[in-house]
């Protein structure tokens, strides 16, 4: 069992003024003081130091304006690092185009970054995956390619890193018939291309998924699809990630809608006693005033009983 906890929201909110607490739904500044922008992305850790990867939502900008990357050590003050991934004009990454949900994982053969994302055009008819590399973790990133995994339609994206090595992509296959499916695809070696799928969730038509791992479990967080509002964020387990998985279950107390949130990333920090999970979702402006968007942080609680 998985559930996000906001027992500690009000002590969270009392103690701001101390700057040492992560604040779901305020504003969150980067160390210069500016608004952090890095919405629906991904947190990658390299050493003792966090990535933090997404869409840069700043106001008056153009439909993609870039794929920011912000640097933490503590996963409360961040550093603007700059944009990972700038458009290209005449690509499916230019800057009339849509490019979602980035996610980051190093690949060791290669030695390599490798970025994934969802690859649209703005009636999201393109309905792609996108690949971009760097040599560097925070970039920039150079463009490869954007595909259709294994010929099926993508939208939302994920990426997962097993404690073996393999990665694995998750995502929405759309919202015509006959997709409203969701799926999970092994890549290959270099992390570069779709292998196989090894899991499918046939008529969930779910989106915004990504694994949380246990010593014992695999856990799936997905979203319900109702555009930038919130609704109850489900969740799926399983012993092995190519199943049986379980039905679903809510991640939060019915009603309470995520607390406000869509999923987009849970983060796994080892400590010296224990291993503590948190979940990190949107909290979504409209999408006319998508750079008012805020983050919501919060504690998990796992049973794996």
């Amino acid at each position: 069992m998985v559930r996000v906890a906001l027992a500690l929201f009000g002590i969270l909110q009392v103690v701001l003024a101390a700057n040492k607490w992560i604040v779901p739904g305020a504003v969150w500044r980067d160390t210069d003081g500016n608004v952090l922008h890095a919405h629906a992305g991904g947190i990658t850790q390299n050493g003792d130091t966090w990535y933090w990867f997404g869409q840069n939502e700043e106001e008056g900008k153009p439909l993609f304006s870039g794929i920011t990357v912000y640097s933490s050590k503590d996963l409360l003050n961040w550093k603007n690092e700059g944009i990972a991934l700038a458009p290209v004009n005449g690509t499916e990454i230019g800057p009339e185009m849509v490019v979602e949900r980035p996610k980051v994982v190093y690949n060791e053969p290669t030695k390599t970054w490798v970025m994934w994302f969802h690859a649209d055009n703005s009636s999201y008819g393109l309905l792609g995956q996108g690949v971009a590399t760097s040599p560097n973790i925070t970039g920039p990133y150079t463009f490869q390619y954007t595909l259709r995994p294994l010929g099926d339609f993508s939208q939302d994206i994920g990426l997962f890193q097993d404690d073996d090595g393999k990665v694995y992509t998750l995502y929405s296959n759309g919202d015509s018939d006959p997709a409203h499916d969701n799926k999970i695809t092994l890549l290959n070696d270099n992390y570069t291309q779709p292998l196989k799928e090894v899991y499918t969730f046939y008529d969930f038509d779910l989106e915004a998924p990504n694994i949380l791992r246990t010593p014992n479990m695999y856990y799936i967080l997905m979203s319900h699809k109702t555009g930038y509002r919130p609704n109850n964020v489900v969740y799926f387990s399983a012993q092995n990630i190519s199943g049986p998985w379980s039905i679903q279950n809510y991640i939060t107390p019915m009603g309470t809608r995520s607390f406000n949130s869509q999923s987009t990333f849970n983060i796994r920090v080892k400590g010296s006693k224990r291993t503590s999970w948190i979940y990190a979702g949107d909290q979504w402006a409209t999408s006319r005033d998508l750079y008012e968007s805020t983050y919501i942080w919060l504690p998990v609680e796992v049973d794996d009983r």
